[in-house]
């Protein structure tokens, strides 16, 4: 039985996946047909049902319970990984609501985030996440949201960090930053949920404890190629929330989907999640 597979060419995700993709564990009677898409054009095609599995953003995943539940295995979840508002100027958040900021999608968990700590951000302008830095740098935008590798070499470009939405996030609630999760179609019988979700956390596992095993795998789809970065990323990004998000992991989804607005009877753990 051969399942479509979503998720994005960072180095967390080929780092998470790289097992199950490449038959390191296994996987039978199921094979996976894989695509790599940026994070909004995940999230886009999740609206389509176009995959059975796929990366989402978790604010992404909140408009889409009706067709996905969250596996509970090969989330990015963590303290300190949140995104950065950056800029070439030397802005403040007192400035946002005149700036004009390059965000990676309106439907991510950054954009999100930035909503949650400045709601007066609203001149925004959608792009792709690896655009953001060059947007800023030639003054197309005033200022961007930056997520993944960027967040560990802006600084190289000149580029100053105007506040750390992360931290403001877990300053505000105590939780750690729920930034994107793999999703499965609600339709499929229990038991390949179930399965699925035990692949990608024996995958992790494995990765784990081959941290070395997956290297070219991971630079061939990289944005960045410098090995120190690359570690630097994985290490922040996947963790123990990433095999198992466990009661914490749940509660800040929970907590996060409240603020979003879900009503109080769609937050269910049985029908958001399956372990």
């Amino acid at each position: 039985m051969c399942k479509t597979l979503a998720f994005s060419p960072c180095p967390n995700d080929t780092f998470i996946f790289d097992a199950m993709v490449h038959h390191k564990i296994p996987t039978e009677p199921y094979c996976y047909e894989v695509s790599y898409l940026d994070v909004q054009q995940l999230n886009n095609a999740a609206k389509n049902y176009q995959f059975d599995i796929t990366k989402l953003s978790y604010f992404a995943a909140s408009q889409l319970l009706d067709k996905y539940q969250i596996l509970t295995s090969g989330s990015a979840l963590g303290f300190g990984c949140g995104p950065l508002l950056i800029s070439l100027k030397n802005y403040t958040t007192d400035d946002l609501k005149n700036l004009k900021i390059a965000i990676p999608g309106k439907n991510t968990t950054a954009n999100f985030l930035l909503q949650y700590a400045f709601h007066e951000a609203v001149h925004t302008e959608e792009m792709l996440f690896s655009d953001i830095e060059d947007a800023v740098i030639t003054g197309r935008v005033d200022a961007g949201l930056i997520i993944h590798e960027n967040r560990f070499t802006y600084f190289k470009k000149g580029l100053q960090k105007i506040a750390d939405l992360g931290e403001i996030w877990e300053d505000k609630t105590g939780f750690p930053i729920p930034l994107g999760c793999i999703a499965v179609k609600r339709n499929l019988p229990v038991e390949e949920k179930r399965a699925i979700n035990h692949h990608i956390r024996e995958s992790i596992r494995f990765a784990f404890q081959n941290p070395e095993d997956s290297t070219s795998y991971v630079k061939c789809y990289s944005q960045e190629l410098d090995d120190d970065v690359i570690k630097a990323h994985i290490n922040l990004y996947v963790n123990a929330y990433s095999e198992d998000l466990g009661t914490t992991g749940k509660n800040t989804i929970l907590h996060m989907f409240e603020k979003i607005g879900l009503s109080p009877n769609n937050l269910n753990e049985d029908w958001i999640f399956v372990s």
